[in-house]
């Protein structure tokens, strides 16, 4: 080696806290979560067709075959439980890598966990793991005192699932979660910044951090570059059971205001068919980081935001009581530049702006 070359940093080896951990426990019983006690969240099929994924995998409707591939992506799954188990391990086979030049491997590809009760979650720790594998074994925690913890494990945000099993110690007590407020769902179709893209982990996605907020399942029905409102999307989504609110968060997909102007009235049209009183929130887009630089850019938001504010309020005109508009472009603030990581996608702090900012107005949707 020359004299000032310099060695590659391996900070897998300098920090200990970075470490990739077994749980080197043979005592540790395996479970899978679509078994009783456990409650998996998130995915509007899974009853029927037993899979992590987000869309039926035999629809009425024929899908897009890029949102057909994206369903499969886990964003918004969760896996709710009681124990009191002192250490926790996870085994998950994924459908394939980390592989986003923007997006980190935990978020993509990792679990994150939250204990406590409804609005009192509170983060612990996310799946440390060798990202260039599709399979993993990782501790979430050990050594922590034998007490009652509700645990809530959020699924990959960018990556499939095949299988992911529970590791607790044979002695370890294994409950249901507290109910939900309401049976109710909360249906969210989008984009990828509806998906997660790009948070750190998946529990910043801010459909996840708005169920910290809000204790009703959450439906993530975010399709990255392809949530374009197809009418084929809402008769799919008109057919989940129950539903407490739909919004519809995709005028970034829309590559043209013409596009949204004959897609945003025959989506509600076809769901308000099945759903006549479901409340339906239309939010307009985030500030995008050029906006600032291209007049153009900034005129195509003004015009759409325009576009969904009109057609709400023409519906409500009509009679209408249960649709609503919210204008996207607030949700970042005022330094909405500097919470992304490409001008477009949010960072962490970004969706916990967008949550913040969507849970009153969401909370008051559902007490009308």
């Amino acid at each position: 080696m020359m004299p000032n070359e310099q060695q590659p940093v391996n900070a897998l080896l300098l920090d200990a806290n970075m470490r990739i951990q077994q749980s080197g426990d043979k005592d540790v019983n395996w479970y899978s979560p679509l078994e009783k006690p456990f409650h998996i969240a998130g995915f509007g099929w899974l009853h029927e067709e037993r899979l992590y994924r987000r869309l039926p995998a035999q629809p009425d409707w024929k899908l897009p075959e890029a949102v057909d591939q994206l369903a499969n992506c886990t964003a918004g799954g969760q896996i709710r439980f009681e124990t009191n188990a002192a250490s926790l391990t996870v085994k998950v086979k994924l459908s394939g890598t980390a592989n986003m030049y923007h997006m980190t491997a935990t978020g993509q590809c990792g679990f994150d966990c939250y204990m406590g009760g409804p609005g009192e979650q509170l983060y612990y720790g996310t799946t440390v793991y060798d990202h260039t594998q599709a399979e993993y074994e990782a501790v979430i925690f050990k050594d922590m005192a034998r007490e009652s913890r509700i645990i809530t494990l959020n699924f990959p945000l960018y990556q499939g699932v095949e299988e992911v099993w529970i590791g607790l110690e044979r002695e370890d007590q294994i409950a249901p979660p507290p109910a939900y407020d309401n049976c109710g769902k909360i249906i969210v179709y989008g984009t990828s910044i509806t998906q997660g893209g790009c948070a750190a982990r998946p529990g910043m996605a801010y459909t996840n951090i708005l169920s910290r907020r809000i204790n009703r399942e959450f439906l993530n029905l975010g399709f990255s570059g392809n949530g374009k409102g197809e009418p084929e999307l809402a008769h799919i989504l008109s057919d989940i059971p129950d539903p407490a609110c739909l919004i519809l968060d995709y005028e970034a997909n829309c590559v043209s205001t013409e596009l949204l102007q004959v897609t945003l009235p025959e989506f509600i049209s076809i769901y308000r068919n099945k759903h006549p009183l479901t409340p339906i929130l239309v939010i307009s887009r985030i500030i995008y980081a050029k906006d600032k630089f291209h007049d153009q850019m900034a005129q195509d938001r003004a015009e759409r935001k325009q576009f969904q504010l009109r057609t709400v309020e023409q519906r409500r005109e009509l009679g209408d009581a249960n649709i609503y508009f919210y204008d996207g472009s607030n949700l970042l603030g005022e330094d909405a530049h500097e919470c992304t990581v490409d001008g477009v996608h949010p960072t962490d702090l970004g969706f916990l702006r967008m949550a913040n900012g969507l849970a009153p107005v969401l909370q008051k949707i559902l007490s009308d």
